[in-house]
């Protein structure tokens, strides 16, 4: 069994898709971030980063328990677990690995500096809120470039690059607005097929059921999100 610790952002979206897709039995914990829990000492002995998702799993190798964090480690074991959504040949692997790696350190980072910078900064950070829309649309750009070549991000299979990547371009529309999705026909087709899933419609479902039990970010105290972002009394300078 895999005990998920997480909430609804888009990190712990795909270790629920993951787990949906692959079959994995799994309780979740929901961890309430925006009410500063992931703080407790009890979770900062999972993630000592104090951030989601997190993963137990009772059976780890060689039938020892096994605590990861990171989400693309997650997907990375789970795929490495049960031997599924990672392509066995080697160059068509590290093909599959080199786009959830664009995940990880351009997707994510960019697209969440630009939603802090449009929903949580003071007035006056143009300049920050323009550098990471920009950088978002770059790498939506060249997302969509790679998908007008190969059927997904992987190349011929679906797997762990585009279970990575789906929760953030999902988001496009609402995020760069409507004429930025049309701007990229092939990202936002693939997120149609991969909206059709079974597994990704009971993740989403899943997801939804954690949200409603989770404090939404405009409904959290000062204190606590100064703590979360790291600013005002709890900022190093």
């Amino acid at each position: 069994m895999i005990e998920l610790y997480g909430m609804g952002s888009p990190n712990v979206v795909k270790i629920y898709i993951a787990l949906e897709e692959l079959g994995l039995a799994y309780n979740v914990h929901p961890v309430d971030v925006f009410a500063g829990k992931q703080f407790d000492a009890d979770f900062l002995k999972l993630n000592p980063m104090a951030k989601v998702p997190v993963i137990v799993d009772s059976d780890g190798p060689g039938g020892t328990p096994v605590t990861i964090f990171e989400s693309g480690a997650i997907l990375l074991y789970l795929a490495e677990k049960t031997g599924k959504l990672l392509p066995k040949d080697m160059a068509a692997k590290y093909q599959a690995i080199e786009w959830m790696m664009v995940q990880m350190t351009t997707v994510g980072p960019m697209f969440g500096q630009f939603v802090h910078y449009l929903r949580f900064a003071p007035a006056g950070n143009d300049y920050s809120k323009s550098r990471y829309l920009t950088q978002a649309h770059r790498v939506t750009e060249a997302i969509d470039q790679r998908l007008a070549t190969h059927a997904w991000l992987g190349g011929a299979e679906y797997g762990i690059a585009d279970i990575a990547t789906y929760p953030w371009i999902r988001n496009v529309p609402a995020l760069l607005g409507a004429d930025a999705a049309a701007k990229y026909p092939n990202a936002m087709r693939w997120v149609g097929v991969i909206n059709e899933r079974p597994a990704v419609k009971r993740a989403l479902a899943a997801v939804d059921e954690v949200r409603a039990r989770t404090t939404a970010f405009d409904k959290a105290e000062a204190d606590k999100l100064d703590k979360v972002f790291g600013r005002g009394a709890y900022a190093a300078a």
